[in-house]
């Protein structure tokens, strides 16, 4: 076996031994290689306590290297590879993960965060490439209508903007967010916390064939692993690290798409809210993230996702504006004029002049305006305010002959 296969299957040990995100597996990595550190701790060198325990364990059951070479094996026959920071896909962005660091917190899936040691991938696309312009679009399982209609239009305006769609395959709004961005044609991104060849969930099983078609699954979990609670949020911060921004559509009080966009911000990156009605259960985790968190942005759209993620100064949303009207463009004297001019009735120059508080000549020069922006009429009595304009009638394109 050569030092390259070598390493390879060591951090797949690794991987099985402690699970992703392990910090102090991480270091060791960092400091003395995957093998060398892989040694360590089958010899009982672990610098944790509760690392120790586990290892032991985990080597009480199988040889980690049995079990990391029956992986790969397995991987092959399931058309999957596996991709570590030697290769030239992999995605640089995840080694922001060694920052991230998440206040007042206890538990282990929030404490271990660290950058993973490999990927399981399974598709063409190489990893690095999806993942470097790609934005995460997460939810609520429960979702509803609403949030999986906008979480579909999402998907769909990003990719259809050449922008890769990543969630995590679950029902409700990452897989609406999913399909939206195949609809457009466009690529999109599964991060599961389970192995490839036991996607969860099972309903969703047709849908990750497809995006296994023409996007990418992805795992850090070898094949045969067991989606696992606490996985879910180790999944999660690949999420977060590996784009340049989270958008979470709908999220209740204890939603793990909060979790999520927590992750993204502690690991600097964007962090998206889409507004909901304030009566609905799903909208009450996301309106939280925006008062908690200043840094966190309101959304409505792709073009406000964009503003977030794009490039400074060529992806700027458009002001929000109602539809141009002639009067908008006006000046005070004569806004004053149409203001002054009565509901009904026509209103002599004179008169008028005196209720807009402008001279004569004035409101000659200024009724002329008006008059030619079809805002007045001139009658024999004065002006009066033009009728509103009537809205056209809809035609048909190709009448039926009879």
């Amino acid at each position: 076996m050569s030092a390259d296969e070598e390493g390879r299957l060591a951090r797949v040990a690794l991987t099985w031994l402690a699970e992703p995100g392990t910090r102090a597996v991480h270091r060791l990595v960092q400091r003395l290689g995957p093998v060398a550190a892989l040694d360590l701790l089958l010899d009982g060198g672990s610098p944790d306590g509760w690392l120790h325990t586990t290892v032991a364990a985990r080597t009480a059951a199988a040889d980690a290297r049995a079990v990391a070479a029956e992986a790969l094996d397995r991987a092959e026959r399931l058309g999957a590879r596996l991709v570590t920071p030697d290769d030239d896909e992999w995605p640089a962005r995840v080694a922001g993960l060694a920052t991230l660091q998440l206040p007042d917190v206890t538990r282990r899936v929030d404490v271990e965060t660290a950058p993973p040691l490999c990927f399981w991938v399974r598709g063409s696309w190489p990893l690095g490439e999806a993942l470097d312009r790609s934005v995460a679009v997460v939810g609520a399982r429960a979702a509803t209508g609403y949030g999986q209609h906008v979480a579909t239009e999402l998907g769909y305006g990003l990719a259809e903007r050449d922008w890769t769609v990543v969630s995590g395959g679950a029902f409700g709004i990452d897989a609406a967010a999913h399909r939206g961005a195949l609809n457009a044609g466009g690529l999109t991104v599964a991060v599961l916390a389970c192995g490839l060849d036991r996607p969860y969930p099972m309903g969703n099983t047709a849908l990750f064939d497809r995006i296994a078609d023409t996007g990418l699954l992805v795992s850090e979990w070898p094949p045969g692993a067991e989606p696992l609670r606490p996985r879910f949020l180790i999944r999660n911060r690949v999420i977060a690290g590996g784009t340049l921004g989270t958008v979470v559509v709908e999220a209740s009080a204890r939603s793990g798409a909060t979790q999520t966009a927590r992750r993204a911000i502690y690991t600097g990156r964007a962090a998206m809210v889409v507004p909901g009605p304030v009566t609905s259960a799903m909208s009450v985790g996301a309106h939280e993230l925006l008062r908690e968190f200043p840094k966190a942005r309101l959304v409505t759209g792709v073009a406000h996702v964009l503003e977030e993620v794009g490039r400074i100064g060529a992806d700027l949303a458009p002001p929000a504006r109602g539809p141009q009207r002639p009067a908008d463009e006006l000046d005070d004297d004569a806004r004053s004029l149409l203001e002054a001019l009565p509901r009904r009735g026509a209103q002599g120059v004179d008169a008028l002049a005196a209720r807009a508080g402008v001279e004569v000549r004035t409101a000659l020069r200024k009724l002329s305006l008006l008059e030619e922006l079809s805002l007045v009429v001139r009658r024999d009595d004065g002006y009066v305010l033009a009728p509103p304009a009537r809205p056209k009638r809809a035609t048909t394109a190709n009448p039926t002959p009879t």
